[in-house]
């Protein structure tokens, strides 16, 4: 085994390692804190950044070979996670699961409310 292949194996590991640790705390920290948008954040930032840091580890052990799909998963999840954090905020606003005493500045109060309620909705049938 080449020096250069000891090396790749090593920081390989550690990518994975690292990766996992991060996934890992993402998981804790919607289990552990208190309110929507701190648990999507903590959804989505180390989640995400987690596994970018294991499919760069993974890249050092299948070769070239498997790189593009490697990057094509990367780029996805790149792409999905902040739209879908974005929504998912949107919604919760929306339906007033954002416990807004808790925001510093709250930026959207005035621009994003709920839906109007269809007309005859509180009548009785």
């Amino acid at each position: 085994m080449s020096a250069l292949a000891s090396v790749a194996d090593v920081v390989s590991g550690a990518c994975l390692v690292v990766g996992a640790l991060l996934t890992v705390t993402a998981g804790l920290g919607l289990v552990r804190f208190p309110d929507v948008l701190s648990r999507m954040h903590a959804g989505s930032k180390p989640q995400a950044f987690g596994l970018l840091v294991m499919l760069f580890g993974a890249a050092l052990q299948v070769g070239w070979a498997g790189v593009p799909v490697l990057v094509l998963v990367a780029l996805f999840q790149v792409m999905t996670v902040p739209v879908a954090t974005h929504l998912l905020a949107r919604v919760s606003f929306r339906t007033g699961a954002v416990d807004t005493s808790r925001l510093d500045v709250d930026d959207l109060s005035s621009t994003l409310r709920r839906p109007a309620e269809p007309a005859g909705a509180d009548d009785e049938p």
